[in-house]
């Protein structure tokens, strides 16, 4: 039996053609000339989705977690008045009159006076920029310097993996704050540089080692070993395949970081080794309360809420990173 031909392009099976042209009220025409409704241009087959990647499912996710639009919101406010505290505070930080000392709230100073007769709510305002600056600067030199060795140590092994990571474990095995209390008693902290130089120097291994391991877990992937079967330099393959793809666990633990590093210049200040008067920083303002705590609490609570607040919209904002930037969690 002779095979049957195919029916040409248009042309129903069992007789005439079927003009596909869409009519102008949005219909097909059939051969019995009846119009039957166009599908839907999303049911259409070239209309599929565009495949998303990482960073946009990730901001999907954001964008619908209450508690990274809270925790980002708190953390604008901050930095706003970080940049102009005079929006809210128009007062200065530094005039006190001892004869309004202790004293609690009255019209136009709403948290009270402290044990000099400052104005605790002006206080609490500009020392917002003391912690922000602090925590930005000093996870901003964390995060290149330990992503940096890290990623190195990580894409060529070998002795320079061996020596980086034995250099990681001495200053892991050196207590924070009394690493504090020795190098900073030598330095005269009239600003934050010190203290972001501090923490710099023993803060980067936490990063290092984060970014050692997500640098060896993406190499190990295919479109690393075919862009080195391809013969792409070793700069290429590092800075365009393997950092872009390795950075999401480093921005996760570097936000969380960030609040860690306010509280710590607030330890550092209450202990009198960081910033000093003048300065305006929360930490100063809670070691210089602690004598008046149960004379004059509001000098006490307001300084030490703020620092909380911050620190814990950080680690907020760090979780719902973590939770949108790891696969494995969604």
């Amino acid at each position: 039996m002779p095979e049957q031909p195919f029916p040409p392009e248009g042309v129903i099976a069992g007789g005439g053609a079927m003009d596909l042209t869409p009519t102008e009220t949005g219909t097909v025409r059939t051969p019995d000339g009846t119009g039957e409704p166009a599908p839907p241009a999303a049911a259409r087959p070239e209309a599929t989705d565009r495949p998303r990647s990482l960073w946009s499912d990730a901001w999907r996710d954001l964008r619908r977690n209450p508690v990274f639009l809270i925790s980002a919101l708190v953390i604008l406010f901050l930095i706003v008045i970080s940049l102009w505290p005079s929006l809210i505070a128009s007062g200065s930080p530094l005039k006190c009159d001892l004869a309004r000392a202790q004293q609690g709230s009255a019209p136009g100073h709403p948290f009270g006076f402290d044990g000099q007769g400052c104005d605790v709510y002006t206080r609490t305002v500009h020392g917002a920029r003391t912690s922000v600056v602090v925590g930005v600067c000093a996870t901003l030199g964390v995060a290149v310097l330990g992503s940096v060795l890290g990623a190195l140590a990580g894409f060529f092994g070998g002795w320079w993996d061996a020596v980086l990571s034995r250099i990681t474990d001495v200053f892991f095995a050196i207590p924070v704050v009394l690493g504090g209390l020795v190098l900073l008693s030598v330095v005269t902290a009239n600003s934050v540089w010190p203290v972001v130089g501090f923490i710099v120097l023993l803060g980067w291994p936490q990063i290092s080692r984060i970014a050692r391991g997500s640098v060896i877990t993406v190499q190990q992937n295919d479109y690393v070993q075919a862009a080195r079967a391809l013969g792409a330099s070793p700069a290429r393959i590092l800075l365009r395949h393997i950092a872009p793809n390795a950075v999401a666990p480093v921005i996760v633990v570097a936000t969380i970081a960030l609040g860690t590093y306010i509280a710590l210049e607030a330890t550092l200040s209450y202990l009198g080794v960081g910033l000093k008067p003048p300065s305006v920083s929360w930490g100063i303002d809670i070691s210089a309360a602690s004598p008046y705590v149960r004379t004059a609490p509001h000098a006490l609570l307001w300084p030490s809420g703020a620092l909380a607040i911050t620190v814990l919209a950080f680690i907020m904002l760090g979780d719902a990173l973590r939770d949108a930037l790891d696969p494995k969690l969604r």
